[in-house]
C-alpha cells in the first residue's frame, strides 16, 4: 500500500500528465490555425504520449490498492507569438515536469518506497528523452532559421518526427 504523502504526490502527477497532454494539444490546434501542418501533427501526437504517461501513472496508483485521482485541470493558453515559442515553452515545460518527477522520485526515497522508486526510473528516463528532443528541436529552428523557406523546412522536420513519438 501508497504511503499517504507518495499517493497524494503520484496522483498530482497524474494530473500533471493529464495537462501536459492538453497543453500539446492546444499547441497543436494553434499550429494548425498557423497553417504549420508538421507541428501540429507532432503536437497532436505528443498530446497523445503524454496521455499514455498519465494512464501508465493511473494504473500503477490502481495496482498498489490505492485509488488514482484525476484533478481539475487549468486550461491551456492557446496564445503563442511564434512557432518558436510553441516550443520554448514546451522546452520549459518539459523541465517542469523533470524536476516533479526528481522531487517524487527524492519522497520515494525518503519514504523508502522502493517499488515506487522503481516504477518511476521509466519517468526518469522519458524525461530525459523529452527534453533532449525539445532543446534539439530548438537547435534545429536557430541554425536552419524561421524566415520563408527555413520554416517550411523546420515545420516539414517537426512533421516527420511525430512518427517517432509515443
Amino acid at each position: 500500500m501508497l504511503k499517504p504523502n507518495i499517493l497524494k504526490l503520484l496522483n498530482e502527477q497524474i494530473a500533471l500528465e493529464d495537462y501536459s497532454a492538453n497543453l500539446y494539444l492546444a499547441m497543436s490546434s494553434w499550429c494548425g490555425h498557423q497553417k504549420l501542418s508538421g507541428s501540429a501533427k507532432f503536437l497532436e501526437a505528443h498530446s497523445d504520449d503524454e496521455h499514455a504517461h498519465m494512464r501508465k501513472l493511473f494504473t500503477y496508483v490502481n495496482e498498489t490498492g490505492a485509488m488514482a485521482r484525476i484533478g481539475a485541470l487549468a486550461e491551456p493558453s492557446c496564445e503563442f507569438s511564434s512557432i518558436k515559442d510553441v516550443f520554448e515553452k514546451t522546452f520549459e515545460h518539459e523541465k517542469f515536469i523533470t524536476a516533479k518527477i526528481n522531487a517524487l522520485v527524492e519522497a520515494c526515497l525518503a519514504e523508502k518506497d522502493y517499488s515506487t522508486f522503481n516504477f518511476l526510473q521509466w519517468y526518469v528516463a522519458e524525461q530525459h528523452e523529452e527534453e533532449h528532443l525539445f532543446r534539439s528541436i530548438l537547435d534545429m529552428m536557430d541554425i536552419v532559421g524561421l524566415d520563408g523557406r527555413g520554416l517550411y523546412l523546420v515545420d516539414k522536420e517537426i512533421g516527420k518526427m511525430s512518427q517517432k513519438v509515443v
